[in-house]
């Protein structure tokens, strides 16, 4: 078929339109939610969401560790701020939202204090560079013998 006669700028589904249109319903609430650790394993915060690819689910490769509950907390945040893309008006989900943010820095902040930057950003404050300190926040074992390196 010409590309001429496909009037595909008229607003209308024309004669050469694909055999199948991509089709993503809408999201409706926000809750319930898994916990934020469970929320980074599944790779979603919200269970409606939840379709693992084979039944398989990530396993908790960094434990219980300062470091897995800063990354879920900064993954919820991540996960609530996509919804409110498309839901701006659900206040409850706005004041959840707000709230891990307060939990995500000031865990940050407590991270940053006792074992050193996670970001570039977190070297604001430092007296010296202290990036490539050893040990690397993925190095820490659930001991806390080892947290207490820094």
């Amino acid at each position: 078929m010409d590309s001429n006669s496909c009037e595909y700028t008229k607003g209308t589904l024309p004669g050469c339109a694909p055999l199948a249109l991509a089709y993503v319903p809408m999201q409706q609430s926000s809750k319930p939610a898994y916990p934020a650790q469970d929320a980074l394993k599944r790779g979603t915060l919200f269970p409606a969401l939840d379709l693992p690819f084979m039944n398989i689910v990530n396993k908790d490769a960094l434990g219980n560790t300062p470091l897995a509950e800063l990354m879920a907390l900064d993954f919820v945040c991540n996960e609530l701020a996509l919804y409110l893309d498309t839901h701006k008006d659900d206040k409850e989900a706005f004041e959840t939202y707000k709230s891990f943010l307060k939990l995500a820095a000031e865990a940050q902040s407590k991270y940053v204090e006792k074992y050193g930057p996670v970001t570039h950003a977190d070297m604001a404050d430092m007296g010296s560079f202290t990036w490539l300190s050893d040990p690397w926040p993925w190095n820490y074992s659930s001991d806390s013998s080892t947290q207490e390196a820094k």
